[in-house]
């Protein structure tokens, strides 16, 4: 009988133990991320920093549910095979709720459709392809970032603009470039019908030979340039244009140049009165980016980049969401993101119905310096709603993507 006893009390005290910790872990609500934090540290630091500050803030607000945020983070190593293992042992061992993350567009389809394929939710923060959208859409992946054809949409009427006839491409060869292009010479033909696409340069990523673009550029005698380089190559196309004076009595409409995460490395080649999409952090003035920008300054002594937004946008988004739903069930949070509007600096942005893809908008302006510093002037804000395709466009293509 003894023995009997000591065995009951010993499961009894077992049982608590079980039900103490299942108690604690459901004190959390656990979100996997996902990102390429090494290759793209340039990037991924800032938006990590934008990301737990947000967190930190919905945490000392009492949390979501009356549940504190924790985040396990992943790198995916740029590898698309990676990150599918990452999400795997995310949900499989870390146990996490949901997923979330990714800035490289590849990486985001796979991880994308693994959400599909395991019906777990995925908001996908940047990853800049259209696909995840559109032709690979699907109930489960929201995606927070404007994707390329916003990009490329925002910068024609500027374009048009300019009333040049004869222009210049050059982008990465890869979706990502390919996409931009395709986008903004249809756009620009609608707007200026007679427009001439004289010469287009095609590099490998991150493998320019900025010596022969920017002469073969030249020798198409453009009368303005698009370019949809970033990074390395675009640092190189800018030193290599400027000496040769490729960009002289040129207009050039430019991609991603204005974000300080692309501009500031450019130091002394940095151009001026480009036009360009990008982030003018110190000239924002909506009192929510007010808020946002005092308080990351606050906090990390150094200025926001625009992937600061986008990671401290996601977790809000996140927050949002669940709290809209009321749980962490995929399906629950799938139907409450259908139309939800939600805070962030950049003011309240919507999840678009028809393609599960928030209104987060892009700034358009010109490049400039100022005590030698490269920033961006002359922005302007445009709803990312108003960048869209029609309807119409949206579900065909995602009619399309379901084959």
């Amino acid at each position: 009988m003894r023995f009997l006893k000591k065995t009951a009390c010993a499961a009894l005290l077992a049982a608590s133990a079980l039900h103490m910790g299942l108690a604690s872990a459901q004190g959390v609500i656990k979100i996997g991320e996902i990102n390429s934090y090494k290759t793209l540290a340039a990037l991924a630091e800032p938006y990590r920093k934008g990301w737990e500050m947000a967190q930190e803030e919905i945490n000392a607000s009492g949390g979501v549910l009356g549940k504190k945020l924790e985040t396990v983070f992943r790198d995916d190593g740029a590898n698309a095979g990676d990150a599918v293992r990452m999400a795997e042992e995310l949900l499989t061992r870390e146990k996490v709720d949901v997923l979330a993350g990714v800035t490289l567009s590849h990486v985001g389809l796979a991880v994308s459709d693994f959400a599909k394929q395991r019906k777990v939710f995925f908001l996908a923060s940047g990853p800049l392809t259209d696909k995840v959208v559109w032709q690979s859409g699907h109930d489960y992946t929201y995606r927070l970032r404007a994707g390329t054809h916003a990009l490329a949409a925002s910068v024609v009427p500027e374009a048009a603009a300019l009333k040049k006839k004869r222009w210049a491409l050059v982008y990465p060869n890869y979706e990502y470039g390919q996409a931009a292009v395709a986008t903004f010479k249809e756009q620009l033909k609608k707007l200026q019908p007679d427009v001439e696409f004289v010469a287009e340069q095609s590099p490998p990523l991150g493998k320019i030979d900025a010596g022969a673009v920017v002469q073969a550029l030249e020798a198409a005698k453009p009368d303005a340039i698009f370019n949809v380089l970033f990074g390395v190559d675009l640092a190189k196309f800018a030193r290599e244009g400027k000496t040769r004076d490729l960009f002289a009595k040129r207009e050039v409409v430019s991609l991603l140049t204005g974000e300080p995460e692309y501009l500031d490395p450019l130091k002394d080649d940095a151009p001026e009165g480009w036009i360009v999409t990008g982030y003018p952090y110190e000239t924002v003035t909506l009192p929510e980016h007010k808020a946002f920008y005092d308080a990351y300054v606050k906090k990390y002594k150094d200025y926001p980049r625009l992937n600061s937004v986008i990671g401290y946008a996601t977790v809000k988004a996140l927050a949002a969401g669940i709290k809209k739903a009321g749980s962490t069930d995929p399906d629950k949070l799938s139907a409450a993101f259908k139309g939800m509007s939600f805070d962030s600096p950049f003011g309240t942005m919507t999840f678009r119905p028809q393609d599960n893809q928030a209104t987060f908008g892009i700034f358009v302006g010109r490049t400039g310096k100022r005590n030698g510093k490269a920033y961006m002037t002359q922005a302007s804000y445009i709803d990312g709603s108003k960048l869209q395709p029609t309807d119409a466009e949206v579900k065909q293509m995602r009619a399309a993507g379901a084959k």
